[in-house]
């Protein structure tokens, strides 16, 4: 059964239920340049045939647990999934190299875009893959997906769930072609409503496709799960969020990312 009309479809159905979930992962290696770049692909081996792509772009910390727990997420909603690698071999797990490599993306729109497009491009040469792309970033990962999503990037949809919105290369007029989801805790003091408030003018500007969820309550990283209250000022864990943007993005993705 194909993804999307399990999401729409209501009432009884004469096609047989979907296999169950059977997730595989595997590494893929890529780069940037010079800049040898690790990533995770998962996948869901119950669905034989080539399934639409989604990069999975990490928070701030890097391919870490989060993000890989995220792709197998969204693989088990029958997508195959590159949990990509933004910042490079041997960068995770260094708090001052992982500083220095995040403050140089965010500083450099035009890094950013072109380190998020190896990820697409090593997504899409997956034979797991057909051709139907998306990208989901969470923290920083938002921010990058947005980047990729303001350059006009090759993605039908792009979802940024508690990420960073401010930019300094807004999008231009007709530039957005993918659909956009934004998906914001509204008690975030890293993100405050000034910057959202900005970038909805930008999104009107650019006359772009797209869509802000709010949560009431949510903090930053109300996806992290296994957050420890109160360790970092301003993040926290919100089950009531976490699963409403998990609802979001997996609607949003059956109407925006048609399954081959």
């Amino acid at each position: 059964m194909d993804v999307e009309r399990s999401f729409l479809s209501s009432g009884q159905s004469s096609e047989p239920p979907a296999a169950p979930a059977t997730i595989a992962t595997r590494t893929v290696s890529y780069s940037d340049v010079d800049a040898p770049l690790t990533g995770v692909l998962v996948w869901n081996e119950a669905q034989p045939r080539p399934k639409p792509g989604v990069l999975l772009i990490h928070g701030g910390a890097g391919l870490d647990q989060h993000a890989r727990d995220q792709a197998h997420r969204y693989a088990e909603l029958g997508y195959t999934v590159l949990a990509c690698d933004m910042y490079g071999d041997g960068i995770a797990g260094d708090r001052a190299r992982v500083m220095a490599c995040l403050t140089a993306l965010r500083d450099n729109p035009a890094l950013l875009v072109r380190r998020g497009q190896a990820g697409l491009t090593a997504l899409a040469d997956c034979p797991e893959v057909s051709g139907n792309l998306a990208a989901i970033g969470f923290c920083f990962g938002g921010m990058a997906a947005l980047a990729l999503a303001r350059s006009g990037a090759d993605v039908g949809a792009v979802v940024s769930i508690h990420g960073s919105l401010t930019t300094n290369k807004p999008a231009e007029p007709g530039a957005v072609t993918a659909k956009v989801l934004i998906c914001h805790g509204a008690s975030d003091p890293h993100i405050p409503m000034a910057d959202v408030v900005a970038f909805a003018d930008e999104m009107s500007r650019a006359d772009a496709d797209w869509q802000l969820n709010i949560y009431g309550q949510a903090m930053h990283g109300f996806t992290h799960k296994h957050a420890a209250p109160g360790a970092v000022p301003g993040v926290a864990y919100d089950r009531t969020a976490d699963e409403r943007s998990f609802d979001a993005t997996r609607t949003f993705l059956a109407g925006t990312h048609e399954q081959g």
